[in-house]
């Protein structure tokens, strides 16, 4: 080497017999990417979401390269050979739902209570909301939420609205998020509310304690209810609701913090033979620019509450 001239190391990676020599092609390849095995799990076995994936590794039904894997924490690459134990597929009873409305885009129905707007994967054998949209699917993704544009509790009857096609999907669920979707719901309540009508203003969050149900607590999402007294009797009241915000369990979260849980509300109030709330109006701009009110009557067994 000449005085002065500078060396630059060159991409090499090991000496033989005191010569460097290149590296092989096999070394400059780049190194493979490595993910979760929960989340390999999911990108390759359709059926299954990442929590589903988890619970299989758990319950000790996958296997990495033929070894049996312990935690989903796992991290593995695209080579890595990835065996699971799936849930059978259940098989479901079709049943008829009461259809309120359809068009070449979307259908209303009249959810009856008890029934599920859909599950949360392939192993549940009750019949759902999504089970029955599916045969009038036209270009939506078929899973288990296929044609679902927003959901009722399994205990909640009333109006449903479900989109036949994708286009239709996003400009209806485009409306519910941006709060331009008119919702009217009827409940029986337990006693009697100090006020007559009033806007409840409270906001909700998960219960960090019992994380399927939620709470009114400061630092939560807003959640806004108007509600009006219809009628009463010395130990029920028939209440009119209309949500403003669209939170999970609201109308039941904040009739339950106001020491008047909905009658037959097992999570946040006592059993009855029903959850007495209904989703008995609906308005709402269909994808054909048509505004419409859809509506479900009461059902004679709340009126029967209050008598």
């Amino acid at each position: 080497m000449k005085p002065g001239k500078k060396f630059t190391k060159p991409n090499l990676s090991r000496v033989i017999n005191g010569d460097i020599a290149p590296k092989t092609e096999a070394e400059n390849a780049p190194v493979p990417k490595k993910i979760r095995l929960d989340a390999a799990i999911a990108e390759r076995f359709a059926a299954i979401n990442r929590s589903q994936a988890a619970k299989l590794v758990v319950d000790g039904k996958v296997q990495v390269n033929g070894v049996q894997a312990s935690k989903a924490s796992l991290q593995v690459a695209d080579s890595d050979y990835i065996e699971a134990d799936l849930p059978q597929k259940a098989t479901k009873t079709p049943v008829e739902l009461p259809v309120l409305y359809e068009d070449d885009d979307v259908v209303v129905i009249n959810k009856p209570a008890g029934v599920l707007s859909h599950t949360k994967g392939d192993s549940c054998s009750e019949f759902t909301v999504a089970d029955f949209l599916r045969p009038l699917n036209q270009d939506q993704a078929e899973n288990n939420r296929t044609g679902i544009v927003h959901r009722l509790d399994r205990d909640t009857s009333g109006v449903m609205i479900g989109a036949k096609n994708e286009k239709a999907r996003a400009k209806l669920q485009a409306q519910f998020s941006q709060r331009k979707v008119n919702k009217t719901y009827y409940a029986v309540i337990d006693g009697h509310l100090k006020n007559d009508q009033a806007l409840i203003n409270l906001p909700i969050r998960r219960n960090a304690k019992r994380p399927t149900t939620f709470l009114v607590k400061a630092g939560g999402r807003e959640a806004v209810t108007a509600y009006q007294v219809k009628e009463m009797n010395n130990r029920y009241s028939l209440v009119e609701l209309k949500p403003q915000t669209g939170r999970t369990h609201q109308l039941r979260v904040h009739l339950a913090h106001l020491g008047h849980p909905i009658l037959g509300d097992r999570v946040y109030g006592t059993e009855a033979d029903r959850l007495y709330l209904h989703a008995a109006e609906l308005e709402i701009t269909l994808p054909n620019g048509e505004r419409k009110v859809f509506k479900s009557p009461v059902p004679p067994e709340f009126k029967v509450k209050v008598q």
